[in-house]
C-alpha cells in the first residue's frame, strides 16, 4: 500500500492530542500532515505519518482506536483555482471526497494534497486522465521527504515533526 491516513477520535480536553503526538514522538514517527476537527465533546484527528503500519499498530496498542484508509497525493499548480480543477473533475465523475490533506512535502514546485474519495479507483483514473496525479507521492511519505521540504518552509513557521 502507498500513502495512508490514520484517523482516531480523542475526548476534547486538554492534553489528549499531546497524548498522540508524545506516542508517535517516543517512537520517532514523523508527520507529513494533521487535521483536527472537534465538537465540545469530542475530536477527530487525521494523519498522514511516515510509517503508517507502525504508528497504526502502536496508537492501537496505546489505547487508541485507530482507523487507517487509502490515500491518492494529487499535485497542483501553485495559484488559485488549481484544487477547483481536481474539485469539478471528481464532482463530474459522481466520486464523493471523503477527507483532504495538504502535505508538507512538495513535487519540485508544486504542492502536493492527499484526497480520500468513495470510489478512490475511479478518482485515480479521474485524476491521472487530467493530469493531477502525482505518481511519485503515491507511496508512503518518509522522512527524507520531510526533511527534503524542510528549507522551503519559513523559519517562523511551526514545524511538524513530531
Amino acid at each position: 500500500m502507498g500513502l495512508r491516513e490514520i484517523s482516531l477520535t480523542l475526548p476534547n480536553r486538554p492534553g489528549a492530542l499531546a497524548g498522540v503526538a508524545r506516542t508517535l514522538a517516543k517512537e520517532r514517527i514523523n508527520l507529513a500532515a494533521i487535521s483536527v476537527d472537534s465538537t465540545p465533546t469530542r475530536g477527530r484527528v487525521r494523519l498522514v505519518v511516515n510509517d503508517p503500519d507502525r504508528a497504526f499498530a502502536l496508537l492501537n496498542s496505546s489505547g487508541y482506536v485507530a482507523e487507517m484508509r487509502e490515500l491518492m497525493a494529487v499535485r497542483l499548480e501553485d495559484r488559485s483555482g488549481s484544487f477547483l480543477k481536481v474539485l469539478e473533475a471528481l464532482a463530474k465523475a459522481k466520486v464523493n471526497l471523503q477527507s483532504v490533506a495538504i502535505l508538507i512535502s512538495r513535487e519540485g514546485n508544486q504542492p502536493l494534497v492527499a484526497l480520500a474519495a468513495d470510489d478512490l479507483v475511479r478518482a485515480r483514473k479521474v485524476l491521472r486522465k487530467a493530469g493531477f496525479v502525482a505518481p511519485l507521492a503515491e507511496r508512503p511519505v518518509s522522512n527524507a521527504d520531510l526533511l527534503a521540504g524542510a528549507p522551503s518552509i519559513p523559519g517562523e513557521s511551526v514545524g511538524l515533526l513530531l
